[in-house]
């Protein structure tokens, strides 16, 4: 199939636009300055990311219909502009309830459209590279913060949180706009030219709907597992910067350096392992995520100082930028490309649980522990646990099918 659209120059400018959504994971960098700056307690504060992360299936399932219906182009500007829109109005902010409007609602629901549209436009136009090319543009998102945060973290010292919310939503509008005008929609059908594809792997995993994917079991065990890792990641990505500054004793400007740390790893992660796992398998590469997971919050747990720290949030970082980057391709491999926008905005409800109770448990328990994590990531190991059980059940459900 001949076709001129440049595939490359697409994933190009879709990446930018999530290089600007991927901010919320340098949401501690801003916390604890604007806690300060407006006097609002830290918890009013983490639930402005709580509804943020927590509100991403509604945006999901329907750009994602909207992206399985056409409209790629509308869907992925239109995200990128209430994102970067909400960012900037947060800077005006007076009181919790405007936080939550801004940078909960309009900045949440943003990033859902431009996410599901970038994801399942990408991954359409390379059915060939398909790990390669989630872990590219996942990549970029995680990648935001090590931008963001010192960038904020300067803003911030010479201003204050507001300034810098401002100045950065600016940026980001800007970069929605440009971005936007070189998003081309995936042809139907979009097959490389010189690429045949592989015969299909696991039965009927061709083009299922949402209601015939929620009847199947598989289904049930993708979601959980999904939850399950993004949980670790969520609880570090919305406190790596208090979890620094309390149980290891670095200063703000050291703790913003180690979120960009944590940034470097999530991104570099989503393209690890989404290549990995083309040459793998997506199950023997969610299997490893999950042991380092486990072995990540020991180290965070056990060992003091700041290796102690770098080691556990690189290898966490890593982790769930592995969990972002296979996952995609996971759905897609089950139930076709047809109705991915859709099937994909469902299973991503697991991450939106999780991104609910993440910060809640590590804030709360940390609150009655004196600042220590540690009882926290006691429940992230156990439920890493769960999910080397769980996707051993997937790896036995798919091989059935496979036979």
């Amino acid at each position: 199939m001949k076709n001129k659209l440049n595939r490359w120059q697409v994933i190009a400018a879709s990446t930018a636009i999530l290089l600007c959504t991927g901010a919320v994971y340098a949401f501690s960098v801003f916390a604890g300055p604007l806690s300060g700056q407006t006097g609002w307690s830290m918890s009013d504060i983490m639930m402005a990311f709580t509804i943020n992360s927590a509100i991403g299936p509604i945006p999901m399932i329907l750009g994602g219909y909207l992206v399985d219906k056409g409209y790629v182009k509308w869907t992925i500007a239109i995200g990128a502009l209430l994102f970067a829109t909400g960012f900037f109005l947060t800077g005006f902010v007076t009181s919790p309830a405007m936080l939550y409007l801004t940078y909960g609602l309009m900045a949440g629901l943003g990033q859902g459209f431009a996410y599901s549209g970038a994801l399942s436009n990408t991954l359409r136009l390379f059915p060939d590279k398909r790990g390669l090319a989630s872990g590219i543009l996942t990549g970029g998102m995680g990648f935001a913060a090590v931008i963001a945060s010192p960038i904020a973290s300067s803003l911030i010292q010479s201003h204050d949180a507001k300034f810098a919310f401002r100045v950065i939503g600016l940026v980001y509008i800007v970069i929605a706009l440009v971005a936007s005008y070189f998003i081309k929609p995936a042809p139907a059908g979009f097959k490389p030219e010189g690429w045949n594809p592989p015969a299909q792997t696991i039965k009927g995993a061709v083009n299922k709907t949402w209601t015939d994917m929620l009847k199947t079991p598989t289904f049930y065990v993708i979601i959980s597992m999904f939850f399950i890792g993004a949980f670790s990641g969520l609880m570090i990505a919305s406190q790596a910067s208090p979890i620094g500054q309390s149980m290891f004793g670095l200063s703000a400007g050291t703790a913003a350096l180690y979120v960009s740390l944590y940034s470097i790893a999530n991104s570099s992660g989503r393209f690890i392992w989404g290549t990995v796992s083309d040459k793998i398998g997506r199950s023997k590469t969610v299997m490893v995520i999950y042991a380092v997971v486990a072995a990540a919050l020991l180290v965070l747990t056990l060992v003091p100082g700041q290796f102690g720290f770098a080691a556990g949030i690189i290898g966490l970082g890593i982790c769930f930028g592995g969990v972002m980057g296979v996952f995609p391709s996971i759905v897609m491999e089950n139930y076709g490309s047809t109705n991915q926008g859709v099937n994909y905005g469902i299973v991503f409800t697991g991450y939106s649980l999780a991104a609910f109770f993440a910060p809640k448990v590590a804030v709360q328990m940390a609150a009655t522990n004196k600042g220590n994590y540690s009882n926290a990531f006691y429940v992230a190991i156990v439920l890493a646990l769960v999910g080397l059980a769980l996707n051993a059940l997937y790896m036995k459900i798919t091989k059935k099918k496979s036979a």
